[in-house]
């Protein structure tokens, strides 16, 4: 295979290239039969998933333990922070991750707890129970205190619904992506998940003999290699596996590289559809010698190609269904053109990030309160026809004056936010109308499992961003919830 103009190719290499990304099935197939490899979903890399966790405090409680399953359940990737992680792995999915620490220790809220965080929610709270005791399984609590005479026990409301909700605020506030973006990868934060998810597609595709990988070193992804023009090749890259289901990046303008090159210019690419070798959107980008940079990438100015050449009347990206990401250098621009930065041989380009830009601003960080908490002192107000944690506000240590004050310091964080005050907490199953208010004057009643219902659902919710509203069940069952027009009756803070 070799003369004066050719170079060796490489036939192992192609047929790595095409196991890894599962172009033949039967050759994958085959391989995990022999070894041992039973359940191959386990290496489908899902879009949902790698956007980042959401972090659920208070997750052992009523609500916080329905929230978190609810989350599961829409595909999240979840992180428990909890006091007791043998209670917590008791009643809490595998699926889980379990972190160790106390909100009202500001320095265990460290980077383990927080990393790589998309959303907070906040479901803690002081332990109320009655004076003469309760259950292990805390039944008389789930009745409601206005069955029994209620003490507060172990921490006191200052600290947990104040000040541990404050240090919660303020340690995610550091950690959380700026308003409007969402992060999909950081390999500042190594992981295996991102060590099996990119791979290498150079030119040996087409019998060439270019040459590149990906590694994770010092906190940054590096995409290197050699690019050979030999045997008529010329291009080197590297390639995720798609993504199912693919990434949702609807409403989002583009994504956003943060990266450091070596003066070439490179293409990014991305595909909506899982053909192994169809249609791609391009751009390409030119970089600057051992400089960091964040390179903007609008999808309104990508390029359908299809191998190097341009697709005429393609349709527009479809942004909810984004299957792969790939990064590239090539001799070509497009439609033969060349690149204008190419030459041969070694090249690096190292990525600190990728991510989606100019999304709506939906909520970070959503907070369980309490109806009520401004009604104690309130002139006019009739004790006698307020919800007992009203009445008793002062016996319980402040208990809804503390929430209010929690309340503020995450509305003055700057951290997009939804604030849900639940009127009095049931163990019924749910399923109601949700009626929201807001000026705190509402009475009620509301389920747990539909207070989770609507901090999952919030954080989908652009309506939702930096609102403050109570809530209560409606007399009737809610067959079908339109979420953005119940959102939609809110006013922001």
């Amino acid at each position: 295979m070799t003369n004066n103009n050719r170079s060796q190719w490489d036939l192992g290499r192609f047929i790595q290239t095409l196991t890894y990304f599962e172009v033949v099935p039967f050759v994958n197939w085959v391989q995990d039969l022999i070894q041992g490899r039973l359940n191959s979903s386990q290496n489908i890399p899902d879009g949902a998933k790698q956007v980042g966790v959401i972090l659920v405090a208070g997750a052992t409680g009523g609500v916080g333990q329905r929230v978190v399953k609810r989350l599961l359940d829409a595909g999240y990737k979840v992180r428990a922070l909890v006091r007791d992680i043998d209670k917590a792995r008791s009643v809490l999915s595998d699926n889980v991750e379990l972190v160790v620490a106390d909100i009202t220790k500001p320095e265990t809220l460290n980077s383990l707890v927080m990393a790589n965080i998309q959303a907070v929610i906040s479901c803690t709270a002081v332990r109320v129970q009655p004076v003469e005791g309760d259950t292990p399984e805390r039944a008389k609590y789930y009745q409601g205190i206005k069955f029994y005479q209620p003490e507060i026990v172990g921490d006191t409301p200052e600290n947990v619904e104040y000040q541990g909700v404050k240090n919660l605020v303020e340690a995610a506030a550091k950690y959380l992506p700026k308003a409007g973006e969402k992060l999909f990868f950081d390999f500042t934060k190594p992981s295996t998940e991102l060590k099996n998810i990119w791979g290498a597609v150079d030119d040996v595709v087409m019998g060439g003999v270019s040459q590149s990988q990906i590694q994770l070193v010092e906190q940054t992804a590096l995409f290197a290699g050699n690019v050979s023009t030999a045997n008529s090749g010329g291009f080197a890259s590297v390639r995720t596996k798609n993504f199912a289901p693919p990434f949702n990046l609807s409403g989002y303008e583009g994504v956003e590289l943060r990266l450091k090159g070596d003066g070439k210019r490179y293409k990014f690419l991305l595909r909506t559809e899982a053909q192994w070798d169809g249609v791609a959107y391009s751009y390409s980008f030119n970089t600057e010698a051992n400089t960091w940079m964040n390179v903007r990438i609008p999808f309104a100015q990508m390029i359908a190609v299809f191998r190097a050449k341009t697709v005429k009347d393609s349709p527009q990206i479809d942004q909810s269904k984004i299957c792969s990401f790939q990064l590239m250098l090539s001799k070509f621009e497009y439609d033969g053109e060349l690149n204008p930065q190419f030459s041969p041989g070694g090249f690096a380009l190292e990525v600190e990030s990728m991510k989606a830009y100019g999304g709506a601003n939906l909520p970070q960080f959503v907070l369980v309160s309490s109806a009520g908490v401004t009604r104690p002192g309130r002139p006019g107000i009739n004790l006698d026809e307020e919800p007992p944690a009203v009445k008793l506000n002062d016996q319980l240590g402040g208990i809804l004056t503390w929430k209010l004050k929690g309340e503020d310091s995450l509305r003055e964080s700057g951290i997009p936010y939804a604030i849900i005050r639940p009127c009095a907490l049931t163990e019924e199953v749910g399923g109601k109308e949700f009626i929201l208010e807001q000026g705190d004057n509402i009475k009620g009643k509301i389920s747990r499992e539909d207070v989770a219902k609507l901090c999952v659902e919030a954080l989908q919710q652009t309506k939702a961003s930096n609102v403050t509203f109570e809530v209560k069940q409606g007399e009737n069952t809610a067959s079908y919830i339109d979420w953005q027009r119940l959102f939609s009756q809110l006013l922001p803070n």
